[in-house]
């Protein structure tokens, strides 16, 4: 596809999926549930052959020098197929909100005032790295009633051909519009140029990658943006705390996996308990091989532990998203100051607090300014399909529409009802 025929390409999807967008709003939810049982039951059918596909993707992005958390990111393994599938079966069972009235009163007039909750209509999908979000997107996607267009990284564009493609075979199965899913075929990056200024056809952007994609498709875009800019979360260890407890959640909100966004890249450390509980997760980031950027304090505490990779935290640590085995370390006076530091350097994405304090607890539910605080949890967690949402397209770090984990209702819009029987306004 060579750049002259992008813009045409692209208006092209765009009719193709407002038209689309009509049938899904009135699709009954009984083809919208055989087309997400369709869509799980061709995921596991077609594991083999999938992961052909995404080797393609795999060989490629180590031939290119990705590096291997990035690489990781690209893994269609049977587990994260499964997961997929789980998602899907999950979204089926859950209840169908589209047309679901909400909040109707009665008003002196006479007239009956409610809304209505429906489907946005279009949205445009940009993302990199992770094929499973092609799933993830189109399945939310059918269950809310929209249409979308998903834009894959190009380093994924093997993986999300053949997943699209099963996607568009569930929805025929199911007698809904294949149109209703599109995959932009192409890896020219002027597609994207045209997806973002498109307001005809596309009612909402949703980008999901690095900082420096989000952040230029929220300069250029002419229809609104549902954004996170980054994952900077925060494990804050209180005390009085469980140090068990502490020890457990600290290393799974860290070196579960180093790459999703909801890895914990900082930790923060009550005064009170740091000589007991630095050394022990110490030990553990050590025999992991997990970078400690520390501040004085916790490093003196820290110098003891053997194989302990320490370097001094510098001003920037506080704010970095690492997508790596290396963690900022800052030891506080307790939950004020983690309180301050969190909202001063945190994304607002995820943090929590582990502690024995309910006062504590509660104060941290309610001051610390992030899409999703925990409380005695692995951030880990802040996960749509973890949340009982199905799957989730994103999360969002705004703090309109949608915040957090974006599902069904974050793929909705609500509009007001009136049921009158002839009252007229005086």
């Amino acid at each position: 596809m060579n750049a002259l025929n992008v813009p045409e390409l692209m208006q092209t999807l765009g009719m193709q999926a407002r038209r689309a967008a009509f049938e899904m709003a009135r699709a009954p939810a009984a083809r919208k549930r055989d087309a997400l049982l369709a869509l799980a039951r061709l995921l596991r059918a077609n594991v083999d052959a999938l992961q052909v596909d995404n080797a393609q993707d795999l060989e490629r992005a180590r031939a290119n020098g990705l590096s291997e958390p990035m690489v990781d990111r690209l893994k269609l393994s049977p587990k994260v197929l499964e997961t997929c599938a789980e998602g899907c079966e999950q979204l089926a069972a859950m209840a169908d909100i589209i047309g679901e009235i909400i909040g109707m009163k009665q008003q002196p007039s006479g007239i009956r005032v409610g809304q209505m909750r429906v489907p946005i209509g279009v949205f445009g999908m940009i993302y990199e790295s992770r094929p499973n979000v092609t799933i993830e997107a189109a399945s939310l996607s059918i269950k809310s009633g929209n249409a979308c267009i998903l834009r894959g990284g190009s380093e994924a564009i093997d993986s999300n051909r053949a997943l699209a493609k099963l996607v568009q075979q569930a929805l025929a199965e199911a007698g809904l519009p294949v149109d209703a899913v599109q995959l932009v075929p192409t890896t020219d990056r002027a597609a994207v140029g045209q997806l973002i200024t498109m307001p005809a056809y596309v009612d909402v952007i949703i980008p999901r990658g690095g900082k420096g994609l989000i952040e230029r498709i929220s300069a250029e875009a002419k229809v609104p943006v549902i954004k996170h800019l980054d994952g900077n979360c925060h494990t804050y260890v209180d005390a009085p705390c469980d140090i068990a407890m502490a020890v457990k959640v600290a290393d799974n909100a860290k070196t579960n996996k180093y790459s999703p966004c909801n890895a914990s890249e900082g930790l923060l450390v009550a005064r009170a308990v740091a000589a007991e509980f630095l050394p022990q997760i110490g030990a553990i980031y050590a025999h992991k091989g997990v970078e400690m950027r520390c501040c004085p304090e916790s490093r003196a505490l820290l110098a003891g532990v053997p194989g302990a990779q320490l370097k001094d935290a510098t001003e920037q640590d506080w704010s970095e998203e690492y997508l790596a085995p290396i963690i900022s370390i800052k030891v506080v006076d307790g939950v004020d100051e983690a309180i301050t530091h969190i909202n001063r350097y945190s994304s607002h994405h995820t943090d929590a607090i582990l502690t024995t304090d309910h006062m504590h607890a509660q104060r941290f539910l309610r001051e610390v300014d992030s899409a999703s605080v925990m409380v005695n949890a692995s951030t880990r967690f802040a996960d749509g399909f973890e949340y009982g949402l199905g799957a989730e397209i994103g999360i969002s770090t705004d703090k309109f529409h949608a915040r957090g984990p974006v599902g069904i209702e974050g793929l909705t819009s609500l509009k007001y009802v009136v049921l009158g029987e002839g009252e007229v306004r005086g």
